[in-house]
């Protein structure tokens, strides 16, 4: 049962017998070697393995012409026409070269940690007549990296001058430079044809900046990218130098004696600035129960300042100044600070009087209404001077307070 099973699957011993049998009919037809398959190129990076493969079918046995010897196969740089190795056995004086064979008709070539000098044409030759081989190419790419002796460190430039900043970068194939600005600003470019530009990204290993404003101080990123991961960057920072400017939202300031104020000041300065707070008549400002000084940052170069003054008396009142100075200049803000009255507002006792007052004024006004409206309009008449239809009736006695209705009118009581 076993054996017949090997029969049929072609078990480790009848593979064996079939390889013995083809052997010996190469040996017998005198078929020569040829390739299987091309030899493949390859592309890697430094510092990695890189390996050939070549595959040959119908070497074993056969003979070299004039040479009792059977046909080998040797590995050759082709540029430096150099043997690296025959068969197994390695030639060149190179520890990182080897070469393996599978005992069958597969060749190859291991080099371990590629350099850069290893880059070229490499050659799988056996030594048959005439002699066959196949060729491929070995490219060794290299990641970019910056070269920081030759690219710009951080610098200064006075607001109106001119910065050039250069980035370098080595790898290959050799790397090409991308410039953005760190927080996504545009960079601006006033060399050009077209005169003033503004773009997001700018290639190329020199950026030249003209007339630079405050607005583009900050960090910008050169960007070194060749294919090869990683790509690597450098920031380079640019300070832009420029004497203090102080800006005063409101400069009169109003508000209740015994509430809190806040007064404001916005600050540009460049190098960092000291800033404080003085009354009018110089006395500097500290921090106590009476006063809270705050700085907020708004960007690389500005802030506000920000001075509570707590529970305010009438000794409160009056000027205050904000007062910034760099290594280039100072500048001030001046703000005044006045007493608001508060609107007036009525005791609980008084409205409630009010409330009566209006109450009592409703009672008087309906009473009115039917006096003037109803009874004899004859009577009115003669009460007002007219005349009457009899003389009785205009000797008619009308109590006294009736006649505050008629008030405007005559006053009789």
């Amino acid at each position: 049962m076993a054996t017949g099973a090997q029969s049929r699957g072609g078990g480790p011993l009848a593979q064996l017998l079939i390889l013995a049998v083809l052997h010996v009919n190469f040996i017998a037809l005198g078929l020569e070697p040829d390739f299987l398959y091309p030899l493949e190129n390859v592309t890697i990076a430094q510092g990695r393995d890189a390996m050939f493969t070549c595959v040959v079918n119908n070497l074993g046995g056969y003979r070299v012409s004039g040479d009792s010897a059977t046909a080998r196969v040797a590995w050759i740089k082709a540029d430096t026409k150099a043997i690296l190795a025959i068969h197994e056995h390695v030639i060149t004086n190179n520890a990182r070269l080897s070469v393996t064979h599978n005992d069958y008709n597969t060749w190859t070539l291991n080099i371990r940690g590629v350099k850069r000098e290893d880059r070229g044409q490499y050659m799988c030759q056996v030594n048959t007549d005439p002699m066959k081989m196949q060729t491929a190419f070995l490219e060794v790419v290299i990641p970019p990296d910056i070269i920081y002796e030759e690219t710009s460190g951080d610098m200064m430039v006075p607001e109106g001058g001119s910065a050039k900043l250069v980035c370098k970068a080595r790898g290959y194939p050799p790397p090409k430079i991308l410039w953005r600005r760190e927080d996504g600003g545009d960079i601006i470019s006033r060399s050009g044809p077209q005169g003033k530009t503004k773009v997001t990204s700018l290639e190329g290993e020199i950026v030249n900046l003209t007339k630079v404003t405050r607005s583009e101080m900050g960090a910008y990123l050169c960007i070194a990218a060749n294919g090869v991961p990683p790509s690597v960057s450098k920031r380079i920072m640019l300070h832009v130098h420029f004497h203090p400017l102080v800006q005063v939202p409101n400069q009169l300031v109003g508000a209740p004696t015994g509430t809190d104020v806040t007064l404001q000041c916005h600050v540009e300065a460049s190098p960092k600035a000291i800033n404080y707070w003085t009354r009018e008549n110089g006395e500097m400002i500290i921090t106590n129960d009476k006063y809270h000084m705050t700085e907020i940052t708004s960007s690389t170069y500005s802030v506000q300042m920000r001075l509570v003054i707590r529970n305010i008396q009438r000794s409160d009142l009056g000027g205050y100044k904000c007062i910034s100075k760099n290594s280039i200049g100072d500048a001030e803000g001046n703000i005044r600070l006045y007493e608001m009255e508060l609107p007036y507002r009525k005791s609980r006792t008084e409205e409630e009087s009010d409330a009566a007052s209006e109450e009592s004024n409703d009672v008087r006004s309906s009473l009115q209404g039917p006096l003037r409206e109803g009874g004899n309009r004859v009577e009115d008449a003669g009460f007002l001077g007219g005349g009457g239809p009899s003389s009785s009736d205009s000797h008619r006695i009308i109590p006294c307070g009736f006649f505050l209705i008629t008030a405007l009118v005559h006053t009789v009581c």
